[in-house]
């Protein structure tokens, strides 16, 4: 039920964005236009063959044994809810992937997949559908291929329980949701169970369920009893999500408008243009011109909207006359009066007489001069007037009062952080010129500029404005003016009179410490010694953040992302936006879990207790990045292998770490060495917090394994193909760790880009 959706379709259309309207109504002579309440406009059709529809690929079928007749999508049994210009809407609430387990000994009892597959047809999902899951501590991890260069993409959400008793909230309790990208022609969701990998004793439900739809107002409020989670029959009967549409993108042709409009087989008809399709694949539809109305696929094309027979259509005056014209209208005067006939213009008035017309005339003439007077300064008036309350309502918006409050307990926070005007950012960003896009995120875009002293800066724009993002926004700007270390990024400064508020920082040109450790480009080998040196810098920042500033710092967020690289290679701690401040007597703070899927402390996870070793697990996460070469998380593995963390434990306990090490760092760094960092990485990945060590000894540690390097002397030794030497370490003579491995081959690493999750 599942599988075999599409692959029956053999539909020559493909998608486009969602229009706002629906499609015009009519159809093809001598044809249906209507399927009981739904319109079916040409170059779809009812029926079978070609009759009705441009092709047979674009056949509805109108089912009348039902009252009222409902259509159906070729012969595929999908009942369609709606087309527009280009777009089609379908009924298919009732097929999802559903995975269920055996809650004695957790192994899958069901395993139904959720596969949409459009390789070979020329259907896309539309972005405006969202991969929808169920459950409590289930992830469902979504693999998927998009647009015509055919670019791989994986994503995915963990649907979580706070509260395991009770009603659960889509999105929020029991339920999470992931977007889809545009063009998408092979979606294929897979649902796993996490509850193990947090340390929780048993799972909560046996059963989690995903799908794939258009999420409306009546969606996003839906609730559901997590009772109906103890079986599949028990959930698909009592959740019926029967508003929730799949939409597909459709199109003309396997062509783009330049390719097609001199062929034969062109479908734009008369007084219409030709619109490629964005979606990333070849392809086309038709849209009437300005002024027209019409179906722009039938014979003879649009035709000409008569705007003078109705005055909404145009902006002649009352005593004026309206003249249509092809594909417009123009007004005018009649005769004895003068103007251009506009309603926001002239408008029409009555010729005078000669003595009246030159008294007239004088006295128009003085009271235009005292008018253009008047007007001058009132709109100088009103223009600083206008701008001054759009700059206040703005201030207010982004948080500007939240700002003067942390101020008045904190002057420093003024004294290191400018306030930058509107104008300054513009000018330094061409007006936020997408060619000075460096980066665009979940949370905004950042831009490169140059200000008019000619230093070089980072603005980071935001998309949205709401209460939590405003909050987070103003957290980075207080945390940031009270740190002063160089490897965290500065903050120079804010403004908050704009649309959304822009946060301004020193600009870091070699990218993010991700991209260069999953980078398989042979142009710069990231070696050992320089993977090294940044953990190491990394460490201080953190170490710095906990224990040297006036009131310790939680990052909460550290990753590999997270981390920048400037021109001589020297890391910088960014993005503080859900970082914490607590008291120096607290050695905790109670939270709402925020992070990253993969960096994200299991103890925090489950207890909501943010504490400094929730920084140490995260680097632990990084440090082990920095040894092999993998990410956090890899859904080509097995369920207990795709969190790097937990296989990393697992190679350290059976003392096989030579098989998940990087082999380039096999080559480069020393064996002692490499031990002891693998060793320092396992104490910061463990699972109770208090056995972590803290940012102070990691660092002593790091410190110390890069000041051996000087007195180490080499003996050289093969191990698995590769020569090591084997190096005498003041540090680390005594270490009782040995490699065991018999496998002759070169390491190597299969993972696929991150899934990053962040959770609630």
């Amino acid at each position: 039920m599942f599988l075999h959706i599409f692959c029956l379709l053999s539909l020559a259309v493909a998608p486009q964005s969602i229009a706002q309207g629906t499609a015009n109504s009519s159809a093809k002579p001598g044809c249906e236009s209507r399927c009981g309440n739904i319109e079916v406009p040409y170059p779809f059709g009812i029926g079978d063959g070609s009759v009705c529809s441009v092709n047979s690929r674009f056949n509805i079928q109108c089912d009348t044994s039902v009252n009222p007749p409902k259509p159906y999508l070729g012969t595929t049994g999908i009942e369609v809810t709606r087309i527009s210009e280009s777009a089609i809407y379908l009924k298919y609430f009732d097929r999802m992937a559903i995975a269920c387990y055996d809650m004695q000994f957790y192994n899958k009892t069901t395993d139904l997949p959720l596969e949409l597959n459009f390789s070979s047809v020329p259907f896309t999902l539309s972005d405006a559908n969202q991969i929808i899951s169920f459950g409590c501590d289930d992830l469902v991890s979504v693999q998927g291929v998009s647009n015509s260069n055919r670019s791989n993409f994986i994503d995915g959400c963990v649907s979580s329980c706070s509260q395991p008793d009770g009603i659960g909230q889509c999105p929020g309790n029991g339920c999470c949701q992931t977007s889809i990208p545009k063009g998408t022609v092979s979606l294929s969701p897979n649902l796993s169970d996490v509850h193990s990998h947090w340390r929780r004793e048993s799972k909560l439900f046996p059963c989690s369920f995903a799908f794939v739809g258009m999420m409306n107002t009546t969606i996003r409020n839906f609730t559901f009893r997590l009772s109906d989670l103890n079986d599949s029959i028990t959930f698909l009967n009592n959740t019926m999500l029967t508003d929730m549409p799949l939409v597909l993108d459709w199109k003309i042709g396997s062509r783009n408008c330049t390719e097609v409009q001199n062929s034969t087989d062109y479908a734009c008809q008369w007084n219409s243009k030709c619109v490629d399709s964005d979606t990333g694949i070849e392809g086309y539809r038709c849209s009437c011109w300005e002024g027209y109305e019409g179906n722009p696929y039938l014979s003879p094309g649009c035709t000409d909207i008569d705007e003078c027979k109705n005055e909404f259509y145009n902006s002649c005056v009352s005593n004026g006359i309206c003249t249509n014209t092809q594909g417009s209208y123009r007004c005018s005067c009649p005769k004895g009066y003068y103007g251009d006939g506009m309603k926001d213009g002239r408008g029409c008035f009555r010729v005078p007489g000669p003595k009246v017309a030159v008294g007239a005339g004088l006295g128009s003439v003085m009271g235009l001069l005292l008018l253009l007077s008047t007007c001058f300064w009132l709109h100088k008036f009103q223009k600083k007037r206008k701008i001054k309350m759009r700059n206040e309502k703005f201030f207010k918006r982004n948080g500007g009062l939240l700002l003067q409050q942390q101020i008045s307990t904190n002057e420093h926070i003024l004294e290191k952080t400018k306030l930058f005007t509107s104008k300054e950012l513009e000018k330094a960003t061409d007006h936020f010129n997408e060619s000075r896009i460096l980066g665009q995120g979940g949370q905004g875009t950042v831009y490169k500029g140059m200000l008019s002293d000619g230093k070089i800066i980072a603005i980071k724009k935001s998309i949205l404005v709401d209460e939590n993002q405003v909050e987070q926004f103003i957290n980075e700007i207080v945390l940031l003016s009270q740190i002063n270390h160089r490897n965290v990024v500065k903050l120079l400064g804010c403004c908050l009179v704009t649309e959304v508020p822009l946060l301004v920082y020193e600009f870091i040109s070699n990218g993010n410490l991700f991209d260069h450790i999953h980078d398989d480009s042979p142009d710069f080998p990231f070696s050992w010694n320089m993977r090294l040196k940044i953990a190491l810098e990394v460490a201080g920042a953190l170490a710095h953040l906990h224990y040297a500033t006036s009131l310790p710092i939680y990052h909460r967020d550290i990753k590999s992302s997270n981390t920048l690289l400037d021109e001589k290679y020297v890391a910088k701690v960014s993005d503080f936006g859900i970082s914490r401040s607590i008291a120096v007597d607290q050695t905790h703070v109670t939270t709402i879990v925020k992070g990253t899927f993969g960096y994200l402390d299991p103890e925090y996870f489950q207890s909501s207790q943010l504490t400094e070793k929730s920084d140490v697990y995260s680097f632990g996460v990084v440090l082990v990045e920095l040894l092999t070469g993998k990410r956090p998380i890899s859904s080509d593995r097995t369920e207990k292998e795709k969190c790097l963390a937990t296989r990393f434990r697992s190679c350290m306990e059976r003392n096989n770490l030579e098989t998940i090490l990087d082999s380039q760092i096999l080559k480069q760094g020393g064996r002692e060495e490499l031990i002891a960092i693998a060793k320092l990485a396992q104490r910061c990945l463990n699972l109770k917090g208090k056995n972590r060590p803290t940012m102070k000894e990691v660092v002593l540690e790091l410190e110390g394994i890069r000041m051996s390097q000087t007195f180490l002397t080499n003996i050289e030794t093969t191990f698995q193909g590769v020569n090591l030497h084997k190096e005498k370490s003041m540090l680390l003579s005594n270490d009782d760790y040995t490699w065991t491995s018999t496998i002759d081959s070169t390491i190597s690493s299969l993972d696929v880009t991150p899934l990053v999750v962040n959770t609630i």
